[in-house]
Formats: C-alpha cells, sequence, structure tokens
C-alpha cells in the first residue's frame, strides 16, 4: 500500500529499509524558497529508539498496518508470558525478550497493550504505573541527614525499587514502569 508523505499522520507506521517506525509527531513545512519537505519525529517499535528524519514532500513511503490490542497478563509460560485477549478469550504467548526489562512490573490481571504486525506480536506497552506491594525492606531510620533518604525495597514482583525511609513491609506503592521509580504510596 504504496501512499506519499503528504498522507503522513501522528501514530502512522511506516515501513523503511525493512525496519517499522511510528511517527510521533510531523510537520509539513512550504519554505519560500525551494522544494516543500516534511520533517518528522519517528520511532522504531521493536527497539525504541527515536530518531529525527525528513522527507522530500510527495515521495513515495510504504505505510505498514500494525494492530493494537488490549490484551491481560495471565501467567508465565517458561520463555513466554501467557497473555489473554478479554473479549474473545484466545491467549497470545509472547517471547520473554519482547517483554523485556517490563516483566519486573508484570503482575497477573494487568492490562496491556500488544502490537501486532502480520499476526507476529511486536512489542508490549504496559501502563505507565503499577500498584505493588512492599514484600521486603529494612526499617528506616531517621538520622542526622539534610535530605530526605532512602531505602532498598523489594516488591511482589521481585523487583527491587528506592523508596522513602516511611514505608514499610505490606505497604502498596505505585511504581513508574518505565523507569522503576517510586511515585507514592497507596491506600
Amino acid at each position: 500500500m504504496a501512499q506519499t508523505t503528504n498522507d503522513i499522520k501522528n501514530g502512522s507506521v511506516l515501513n523503511l529499509d525493512g525496519k517499522l517506525w511510528t511517527v510521533i509527531k510531523f510537520q509539513h513545512v512550504k519554505p519560500g524558497k525551494g522544494p516543500a519537505f516534511v520533517r518528522t519525529t519517528i520511532k522504531d517499535v521493536l527497539t525504541g529508539k527515536i530518531v529525527d528524519k525528513t522527507f522530500n514532500a510527495g515521495m513515495k513511503i510504504q505505510f505498514e498496518t500494525v494492530d493494537n490490542r488490549n490484551l491481560q497478563y495471565s501467567y508465565e509460560d517458561g520463555d513466554n508470558f501467557v497473555f489473554m485477549d478479554m473479549e474473545t478469550y484466545d491467549q497470545t504467548y509472547i517471547p520473554r525478550e519482547l517483554v523485556g526489562d517490563q516483566a519486573k512490573f508484570l503482575l497477573e490481571g494487568t492490562d496491556c497493550i500488544v502490537s501486532f504486525h502480520d499476526g507476529n506480536p511486536l512489542n508490549v506497552e504496559l501502563p505507565a504505573s503499577v500498584v505493588l506491594e512492599i514484600t521486603h525492606t529494612e526499617p528506616g531510620l531517621q538520622g542526622s541527614r539534610s535530605t530526605a533518604g532512602t531505602k532498598p525495597a523489594t516488591v511482589e514482583t521481585g523487583a527491587e525499587i528506592q523508596v522513602p525511609l516511611f514505608i514499610n513491609e505490606g505497604d502498596k506503592v505505585k511504581v513508574d514502569t518505565r523507569d522503576g521509580s517510586y511515585i507514592g504510596r497507596e491506600n
């Protein structure tokens, strides 16, 4: 399905040199002198690498169809994670490599967005934050320090994060899934 650069929109998926790229933002530029062009910021669907790329206006490029589906994480099976489509109850096996480091914040019942191209899973996107219970942490001792201190804590998925000293075992905390940082305490 060959189209031109004039058809680019935010969220479009392009096939450039055999790689899939998602358009994050684009700008159609018509300078006073010279030909028009399209300036884009694109993200590699597989690696997440972000690149700025400029195309000549009207240039033919290959658009691809990527299907984003809401799937719920069910369980881990060997080197795969099993996700279920809550509408059709179909189970999808996704390799550990695709989930990557996000696996340490994956809790059963978590709703995720899984991108598919030609029936093959491309990547898994967790919610921006998840609520996890602290399973182990040392008691925090307030000492003579000028700034608020942090301490390591293990959450129910086995991941280790840094939390403020007032957090205790059994507390539920909100964690950013992108970088593993503590956001706040949940009731």
